[in-house]
């Protein structure tokens, strides 16, 4: 079996196809243009393919030379809805669209694994899992729905992904945690109801600024009075509008806010509580309150077993000095943590950063200036690889 270090005559191709995606992204879950340039990528491969009906996702299927388990590898590959100010002579062509978190990157990496594993030779299945929609759609959701776990005919004994990092890491270095990785993300969208008057008869009017503002504070002291320190949650009120000039009472106050938690039993209990702390203050102010949950992504966590079957591996493949293991979760969401609700996996970021500028200070992903180094392709895709050859061959 070849190794799948033997990667180097990859790397052109992959920069090609990355800097392809990069110049034409496309947003949300249909990227038309994106599956037809992965397709074309995976062309001549002995994959069976199959395509999303709800979005514009690549399913591939790799069967061994024997029968045996299944493993699957991730990539997502939509972008983002911000003007690039990279200086890339292979910019985005779009406005207000920009390749920003690396899932250019990550489709080229998936497809690199693709090519190294169809010269192998293993007994089981890997499903190649390209996937629409991570920007804040949920493309997980939709390839699950339509039976991605199930592509190769039994659920994946265990599932892999890779994240790139513009700062942050060196270039090259890897970075994972056991448990944990990254934040449950949620939004929710409050409007307190009272009265309308004027400013100086305000004992005639039910003002619901006030009550707004004690929610505001209430909900800072509910997170550190409720939730251990080290399993923390955190609650950020993003905007805050009530009322129209300076002595007229509004009859409303909206505010939103986005709450990050880091287990599913501290998530659990954060929004039930949040609802009990402004319904309480409502019925103490004598104001009513709507309270719109927007749930987002769950805690993204690893099995312990897999982060450290991760680490052996990139031990292995490029020495124990690219590994590092993540002091803390990461505060962002990610939905492949729908598969690793299903699936027992791991998740693990690769540095991108450009070998000229330094990873403690440089544009960070989604940031329109945001710089990704292409030559930590050939790695990507053979640490993807090898994973799935090695696990394949421990079941």
């Amino acid at each position: 079996m070849p190794s799948p270090r033997a990667t180097g005559d990859l790397q052109d191709d992959l920069v090609r196809l990355r800097r392809d995606l990069h110049r034409e992204p496309e947003l949300g879950l249909e990227l038309p243009r994106t599956q037809e340039k992965v397709l074309a990528a995976l062309d001549g491969l002995p994959l069976e393919i199959g395509l999303g009906r709800s979005s514009s996702s690549v399913t591939a299927v790799l069967r061994g030379s024997s029968p045996g388990p299944a493993v699957l590898l991730r990539a997502d590959m939509d972008a983002l809805p911000l003007t690039e100010r990279s200086g890339l002579d292979y910019a985005s062509r779009i406005e207000d669209r920009m390749h920003a978190c690396g899932h250019d990157l990550h489709a080229a990496m998936l497809v690199g694994a693709a090519r190294i594993l169809a010269d192998a030779d293993f007994a089981g299945s890997v499903i190649f899992m390209f996937q629409p929609g991570e920007e804040g759609f949920a493309g997980a959701l939709h390839m699950i729905a339509e039976g991605v776990l199930d592509a190769a005919g039994t659920r994946p004994v265990a599932a892999y992904g890779l994240h790139v990092t513009s700062a942050l890491l060196p270039g090259g270095w890897f970075m994972t945690r056991r448990g944990p990785l990254m934040a449950a993300a949620d939004e929710i969208h409050v409007t307190v109801r009272g009265a309308g008057g004027h400013g100086s008869q305000p004992h005639l009017a039910k003002d619901p600024i006030p009550a707004a503002c004690e929610m505001v504070t209430a909900l800072q002291t509910f997170t550190t009075r409720t939730f251990d320190a080290f399993d923390p949650v955190v609650i950020t009120v993003g905007r805050f509008h009530a009322g129209t000039t300076a002595n007229i009472i509004p009859a409303e106050a909206r505010f939103d806010l986005t709450i990050r938690s880091f287990s599913r039993e501290a998530h659990a209990r954060v929004i039930e509580g949040v609802d009990e702390v402004l319904r309480g203050i409502a019925a103490a102010h004598r104001l009513g309150v709507e309270v719109h949950h927007h749930m987002g992504y769950p805690v993204t966590v690893n099995a312990a077993a897999e982060a450290e079957f991760a680490e052996a591996t990139i031990g292995d493949l490029y020495g124990p000095d690219r590994f590092v293991w993540g002091p803390n979760p990461i505060t962002a969401a990610e939905d492949f943590s729908y598969v690793l609700e299903q699936v027992p996996g791991a998740f693990v970021f690769l540095g991108a950063c450009p070998p000229d500028r330094d990873p403690s200070t440089a544009p960070f992903n989604h940031a329109p200036d945001a710089v990704f180094d292409d030559g930590v392709l050939a790695d990507g895709a053979a640490l993807l690889a090898e994973l799935a050859l090695r696990r394949l061959a421990r079941s």
